[in-house]
């Protein structure tokens, strides 16, 4: 008997059996099973690090908050700031995720008192940008008069890179989803002095 009319009774049969149409049910759910499980830890994957950089973003805006706005007429980056962003490269670091970099990047002075670093190195897929903006000012109601609070607000923005995209082709092929993408998040604390 030829080999093609053996394959084909065998899989007749197996299709007959209820064993066989349950393993063809398997055979047809697992790659949406397999999407399923990935995009969980995927997602799963993206709230802990926006957890994470939002406690590294706090602890860096608690930080400077105590830290003197004396030295911010200096020309360059002014040692505060500095201390700053080495505060946030440690809990990155500590956090086991990867700082692009970070410690060894200069300050772009932008607006009043505002330093922007940019990393890209590191092998990471994209820039992390740290912004630290010390005279950041907001309005607070106390009774009937209405103050401004300068504060210290620091802010993230860390690529994060999705695996979903690499099981989507097994569901849907040709699917393309976003690959890499920004998780920013910021914090702010009234300064002390």
């Amino acid at each position: 008997m030829p080999l093609a009319l053996r394959i084909r009774r065998w899989t007749v049969t197996l299709l007959d059996d209820a064993s066989g149409s349950q393993l063809l049910e398997f055979a047809v759910a697992l790659p949406l099973l397999v999407v399923f499980v990935v995009g969980i830890f995927d997602f799963g994957g993206a709230f802990d690090l926006k957890q994470k950089l939002s406690n590294t973003a706090r602890e860096g805006a608690r930080f400077a908050s105590s830290l003197p706005t004396t030295d911010l007429d200096a020309i360059g980056t002014p040692p505060s700031v500095t201390a700053i962003r080495d505060l946030v490269d440690s809990h990155l670091v500590a956090g086991r995720m990867n700082d692009c970099g970070l410690a060894g990047q200069a300050g772009v002075n932008g607006p009043v008192f505002t330093w922007t670093y940019t990393a890209a190195g590191g092998g990471c897929p994209a820039p992390l940008v740290l912004t630290i903006e010390r005279s950041y000012s907001f309005q607070s109601v106390i009774g009937v008069n209405t103050f401004n609070v300068i504060s210290t607000r620091v802010s993230l923005q860390y690529p994060y890179q999705w695996r979903f995209n690499r099981v989507i082709g097994l569901l849907v092929p040709g699917a393309n989803y976003p690959g890499i993408s920004q998780i920013q998040t910021d914090a702010i604390v009234p300064n002390m002095d």
